[in-house]
C-alpha cells in the first residue's frame, strides 16, 4: 500500500518530496501555489525537475490540489477566465513535477430549477482547459461531501461528466472517503455495492488517488469535517478495512487530509503501514 499526506511547498517542490521520503511516505499532495488565490504562478523549472527526478528515484507519487477558489461552475466571465488560467497553470506545474494530476472539486449547483445547467458548464470548462493540453498530468474530479442528492455526490455524475467531455482520456478521479461518507455514497457498510456500481461505470478504471479521511459526523449529514483515521471519527477501522483490502485499489495512493494537530501525519502514516 502507498500512504501519504498533504505537505507544504514552503521549501520548494523538491523540499516537499524530500519531506515525504523522510516521513516514510509513498506519496504526497501539495498546493502548487497560494491555496486561496487563482493567480498564475511563475515557478522554478529546475526545482520542479529535481522534484520529478527525486520522486522517480525514490518511487514516490505526487498530486496537486487546486486552490480553494477553483470552481468548475464559475458564475461570471471574470471568474471563468481566472479558473481556466489557474487550472492550466496547475497542469503545467504538475507535469513539470511529474505529478499524476490536479485534484479539482466537482462543481456546485447554479440554479436548483435548472439542474442540467451546472453539468453543462462543467463540461464546457473541462473542454476549454483540456483541448490542446498535451501533457501527462490529468484533471482529477473529486466527489463532494454534500447532503444526499446534492450535486457531485454520486459516481454516476462523475463518470457521466467525464464521458461527455471531448478529452476524457485526460480526466481521472479522486475518491474522498469523508465526502463519500458525508453524502452517504458510502455509508461504511455498502462498499461492495459502491465497487459494483463503480465497475459498471468504469469509474475505478480511472481512479488515480484516494483522499483517506475519517469523519467527525455521522454518515448522511452532509458535513465535510475530517477526523484522524484511528479511534476519533465515525468511520470504523473495520469499515476502512473494506476499502484498504480491495485488490483493485492496491496501486492507488492514499493521501491523508486529516487534522495533523490531532495526530501528526508521520505517526498516522506509520500506523497505517503497520495495520495495512
Amino acid at each position: 500500500m502507498r500512504f501519504g499526506c498533504h505537505l507544504s511547498i514552503k521549501n520548494g517542490f523538491l523540499g516537499a518530496a524530500k519531506q515525504a521520503y523522510e516521513m516514510g511516505a509513498g506519496a504526497f499532495q501539495y498546493f502548487s501555489k497560494n491555496p486561496r488565490s487563482l493567480g498564475v504562478k511563475e515557478f522554478q523549472l529546475e526545482d520542479a525537475t529535481l522534484c520529478k527526478q527525486f520522486c522517480e528515484e525514490k518511487d514516490i507519487l505526487s498530486v496537486i490540489h487546486s486552490p480553494y477558489p477553483t470552481t468548475l461552475t464559475p458564475k461570471t466571465n471574470k471568474k471563468r477566465e481566472a479558473v481556466l488560467a489557474s487550472l492550466h497553470n496547475d497542469l503545467v506545474i504538475a507535469d513539470a513535477c511529474g505529478s499524476i494530476g490536479v485534484v479539482v472539486h466537482f462543481g456546485k449547483q447554479l440554479e436548483p430549477e435548472k439542474p442540467l445547467q451546472s453539468y453543462q458548464l462543467m463540461i464546457e470548462i473541462l473542454n476549454e482547459v483540456l483541448v490542446g493540453w498535451d501533457g501527462q498530468a490529468k484533471i482529477l474530479l473529486e466527489n463532494t461531501g454534500g447532503l444526499p442528492g446534492t450535486i457531485g455526490t454520486t459516481l454516476d455524475e462523475l463518470a457521466q461528466v467525464r464521458n461527455l467531455c471531448q478529452e476524457q482520456e485526460k480526466i481521472g478521479f479522486c475518491f474522498d472517503t469523508c465526502h463519500a461518507f458525508a453524502s452517504s455514497l458510502w455509508d461504511g457498510d455498502n462498499w461492495q455495492e459502491v465497487m459494483e456500481r463503480g465497475n459498471e461505470l468504469a469509474y475505478f478504471d480511472h481512479l488515480e488517488v484516494i483522499h483517506l479521511n475519517n469523519s467527525k459526523y455521522a454518515t448522511g449529514t452532509g458535513k465535510d469535517r475530517h477526523a484522524p483515521i484511528f479511534n476519533q471519527g465515525y468511520i470504523l477501522e473495520t469499515q476502512f478495512n473494506d476499502i484498504l483490502t480491495t485488490p483493485q485499489l492496491r496501486d492507488i495512493p492514499f493521501i491523508l487530509e486529516t487534522p495533523k494537530e490531532e495526530v501528526p501525519h508521520e505517526k498516522e502514516i506509520a500506523m497505517l503501514q503497520e495495520k495495512w
